[in-house]
């Protein structure tokens, strides 16, 4: 993908020609990318599509899946593809926070016999993070992880360390085993973009894998983009322009999982304890982008806000007992949610439209009783 750094004195219209052009070939370049990582992935190419989408959205990923399904190959062939630095953390119950961001050491100068402290930078320091079985360690340690992925930075001592950009979390979680691990909390869920399931490949996919992985060489994916591209993605999918259409289907989606909302159907109220906020609709809408951007395209349509709205929300909406003890999932809900809330339609603008003649009268209305 070459590269096409903007001038300063560049106008908003000759950025988004150049913006345009840019998307147009990205297509391509995730065709090439994907080739190169299915050298050594097989399949998953949904799984491998979701988390270039967390990247170009500049967001975190959990991923959930039994062992042995090649979470930690998926994420060091993505790397390589994208020329980018790679470290991973295997997650304990005795991993401490400093194990993560790094930690001051007192060094001593042979000469003047002067001490000081220096910053050693720990794992985080990275563009692609895997947090292997991040549940298996406490809530301190976690904390630790989630407050640099939000502040893309670390602070030590008073003195904060900047991450370099692109900085991307994949967080694994492995659904068998629970005993003795430390569920993230809900609120610390919600700091995940999309949560994607890995999940087991199918029989003649099985028998490739087998193939490749017992022969005497194991084959390598050829980098294809770099850590400058992909902040210049991550930039334009900012840029891209959603219509009101999109954005007012994701505000009902969204509000349609709230069983306390007006909007929810009523198999939300039986079975949802608690729904999606405001974060879910922000990332439904970037999702959206994404996916449109990697297809190629500047528009983005509600169908893209579909598909991505498992990801999305499958982390974002509890079930309660009725659900539970009826063996309806969040899958099923989602699933029904998106055969349930329409795009708005014509009756549904002039609608809103009233409401907000209505809202306005009765304002100025009440400007006038205070005058």
């Amino acid at each position: 993908m070459d590269s096409e750094e903007p001038h300063a004195a560049e106008t908003t219209e000759s950025r988004r020609e150049r913006d345009a052009k840019l998307i147009a070939r990205l297509g391509s370049v995730r065709r090439t990318l994907l080739a190169e990582i299915e050298k050594v992935i097989v399949g998953q190419k949904e799984v491998l599509d979701q988390i270039l989408i967390t990247l170009f959205c500049r967001g975190h990923a959990l991923v959930i899946g039994v062992p042995g399904l090649a979470k930690t190959l998926i994420v060091r062939t993505l790397a390589r593809s994208l020329d980018l630095d790679f470290k991973r953390i295997q997650f304990t119950p005795d991993l401490m926070p400093s194990d993560i961001t790094g930690t001051e050491i007192l060094d001593i100068d042979p000469e003047t016999q002067r001490r000081s402290f220096r910053f050693v930078p720990g794992p985080v320091f990275t563009n692609i993070l895997l947090a292997d079985e991040i549940n298996r360690t406490p809530p301190k340690t976690q904390a630790a992880l989630l407050e640099s992925m939000q502040e893309y930075g670390v602070t030590v001592g008073g003195k904060t360390y900047p991450i370099s950009q692109p900085f991307f979390v994949l967080a694994t979680q492995n659904p068998i085993e629970q005993e003795g691990t430390y569920p993230l909390p809900e609120a610390q869920l919600d700091r995940f973009m999309l949560n994607i399931l890995i999940t087991y490949p199918s029989r003649e996919e099985e028998i490739r894998i087998f193939k490749s992985t017992t022969a005497d060489e194991m084959p390598q994916a050829a980098s294809v983009m770099d850590g400058r591209h992909i902040t210049q993605v991550q930039k334009i999918v900012r840029r891209m322009p959603v219509s009101d259409h999109v954005l007012e289907y994701v505000a009902s989606l969204v509000r349609a999982t709230r069983p306390e909302c007006s909007e929810a159907p009523p198999f939300i109220k039986s079975y949802v304890e608690w729904g999606a906020g405001p974060r879910a609709g922000q990332y439904l809408v970037l999702g959206a982008k994404a996916l449109a951007l990697i297809d190629g395209r500047f528009n983005v349509s509600c169908k893209d806000v579909r598909a991505v709205a498992h990801p999305v929300l499958r982390h974002r909406i509890f079930t309660n007992f009725n659900a539970d003890s009826e063996g309806v999932s969040v899958e099923d809900i989602v699933d029904r949610l998106l055969d349930t809330v329409q795009e708005p339609d014509e009756k549904a603008y002039a609608e809103r439209a009233r409401k907000e003649k209505a809202r306005q009268a009765k304002a100025s209305q009440e400007e006038a009783t205070d005058a």
